[in-house]
């Protein structure tokens, strides 16, 4: 019996197994995994020292946890012939826009969590969103909760919530990469070499990043602490507030959860 199986092994899924065997104390031969790729399956067993399989219902049959992470329109494919394998199991599912009721039609007696991680999980550093299923119990909440945490932050939402996640954090990573990448060419516009900009650039965001979840201050209380009358920074900030720098990032939070919301109607419609 494996205490976690993990379908679908794509880079999401690696980021998983890698946070739980880097950040629990559960071991690579607590842990299977299948994938439709054969190569795939054969690189993580070598990689990491765990179990592989092409056999989603033998990894279903012999696991305690399973993680569900395939796109969405495999959902059909995949979990009906494994359906009834979950039963009373926890089934972790990270389809995008797909809500628990739909997951419950195919697996109606496992313990289902829906969750949104992002791509930094791939340090080890996600935001994720996670909404559980009504027939779950705390403690098993609480012991789900910390398996997430081995590869981030998990914050607990209703399912409601789920489209707004994913306009956040779920699309926030290019968000931030394109404000880090206009530092930099800010920097080389005035001289400085890319690799002198690019140190300065993600050094800046993630120390004020740090500052900010260890001094727990509102962003606008510390951006004032280095806002010096006449000084450079607020002449640097007038132009942001110029370009509606902040409108826009609501704007498009806004826009990336709308989005997320016609996808789920979408999915539901041609499934």
């Amino acid at each position: 019996m494996f205490k976690i199986g993990i379908i679908g092994i794509g880079n999401m899924g690696e980021a998983i197994l890698k946070g739980i065997l880097s950040n629990t104390n559960i071991s690579s031969d607590e842990i299977i995994v299948s994938d439709k790729n054969k190569e795939r399956i054969d690189y993580i067993v070598n990689k990491y020292s765990v179990a592989g399989t092409d056999s989603n219902e033998r990894l279903a049959k012999l696991s305690e946890i399973v993680f569900l992470v395939v796109k969405p329109k495999d959902l059909q494919k995949v979990l009906p012939p494994i359906g009834n394998l979950l039963d009373n199991k926890i089934l972790i599912s990270v389809l995008a826009g797909t809500k628990i009721q739909r997951i419950k039609e195919f697996a109606k007696n496992a313990k289902i969590i829906r969750i949104m991680p992002n791509t930094p999980a791939l340090v080890g550093e996600s935001a994720t969103g996670v909404t559980f299923d009504k027939n779950i119990k705390d403690e098993e909440k609480e012991n789900i909760l910390n398996l997430l945490n081995s590869f981030g932050k998990s914050i607990v939402v209703e399912e409601e919530l789920m489209d707004a996640i994913t306009g956040l954090s779920g699309s926030g990573p290019a968000y931030v990469l394109s404000f880090i990448e206009g530092l930099i060419l800010g920097g080389i516009k005035q001289g400085l070499s890319y690799n002198q900009a690019l140190d300065l650039a993600t050094q800046t965001v993630l120390g004020t990043v740090k500052m900010l979840i260890e001094t727990k201050e509102h962003p606008a209380v510390l951006r004032d602490k280095v806002s010096s009358p006449a000084g450079t920074t607020i002449y640097g900030l007038h132009e942001l507030e110029k370009g509606k720098f902040k409108d826009t990032i609501i704007s498009a939070i806004e826009a990336a959860t709308k989005r997320s919301k016609e996808l789920s109607k979408w999915l539901i419609a041609n499934w």
